[in-house]
């Protein structure tokens, strides 16, 4: 019999275990310039808050790690990081993390683009109906949809299930619409579901470089949002602040060469309440792949 070599952490704690890892490193990690993390609070949302969404969120991140269905997974995954008094906390993380953790559970296929692009291409009209359900446990920052899509409305929650049915919508399609741009002028469309629809690129970017760093896996954390945050325009900034506050925060946080440096912009995005959301979401996606990669804690 051939010696399988030595079990790693990741490997004893499992998929499930490392994705609530990486919400619990992600929102440690600091500065993160407009985010909560272990030095900053929001005004109405605090680090506790990420903690208890990250414990609340795991029963669903075992779903994922078990095979259930991805959008009950990440249903039940928001629905218990929603238990926590400060409201949406993970979302968008969670909305990247499950499939991951899906295709690193599988035995069919592996953690790697492909392996991630077949889980969320294979998704199905149930797994749409999951996610719209997901959007009654938390109020979510989203922009209005296209022209005569308001019957897919995310904000519709349940109520939209029966259009999603009507017109065979799956979760894969949804996430195709939501990555398009507006018209051929507008800006790029939601980042996470741009990592749903091309295989997470970001998200194993920003993995490589939180292996390749060093020091503690929280500062490697804080430097790869930087990085993240520097490549494009964040979607919760664009979508709350508008196209020229996004241009405005990439192109600061590329001029920005230490964490030191970027402890004094974090301050001042709290003042203004500039919130780099969708980055965060992507470092904590990052972070979960360097974990089962076998970056070590």
């Amino acid at each position: 019999m051939t010696d399988p070599g030595p079990v790693t952490d990741a490997a004893r704690r499992g998929p499930g275990a490392n994705a609530e890892l990486a919400l619990l490193l992600e929102v440690a990690g600091t500065p993160k310039p407009g985010n909560v993390d272990r030095a900053r609070d929001l005004a109405a949302l605090r680090f506790e808050h990420f903690l208890a969404g990250a414990v609340g969120a795991r029963p669903g991140l075992e779903r994922a790690a078990a095979g259930d269905p991805v959008g009950d997974a990440f249903e039940t995954a928001v629905a218990g990081m929603s238990e926590q008094s400060g409201g949406n906390t993970q979302f968008g993380c969670l909305l990247l993390l499950t499939p991951l953790v899906r295709a690193a559970a599988a035995e069919d296929r592996a953690l790697s683009p492909d392996g991630v692009a077949a889980v969320c291409e294979g998704t199905t009209v149930d797994d749409a109906a999951g996610f719209y359900r997901a959007f009654e446990h938390v109020e979510v920052a989203v922009a209005d949809p296209p022209e005569g899509m308001d019957a897919l409305d995310v904000r519709r929650g349940a109520d939209a299930v029966p259009a999603l049915r009507d017109r065979g919508t799956t979760l894969f399609d949804v996430m195709r619409e939501s990555a398009a741009p507006v018209d051929d002028r507008g800006p790029p469309g939601d980042a996470n579901a741009r990592e749903w629809v091309a295989g997470f690129p970001r998200t194993f970017r920003g993995a490589e470089a939180i292996a390749a760093d060093n020091g503690p896996i929280v500062d490697r954390a804080a430097r790869a949002f930087l990085d993240l945050l520097a490549e494009a325009e964040d979607t919760l900034v664009r979508t709350q602040h508008g196209s020229g506050v996004a241009r405005e925060v990439r192109d600061r946080a590329g001029e920005i060469d230490s964490l030191d440096g970027a402890a004094e912009w974090a301050d001042e995005l709290v003042e203004r309440g500039i919130n780099p959301g969708t980055t965060a979401d992507i470092t904590a996606a990052a972070l979960f792949v360097a974990l089962e990669r076998g970056v070590s804690v």
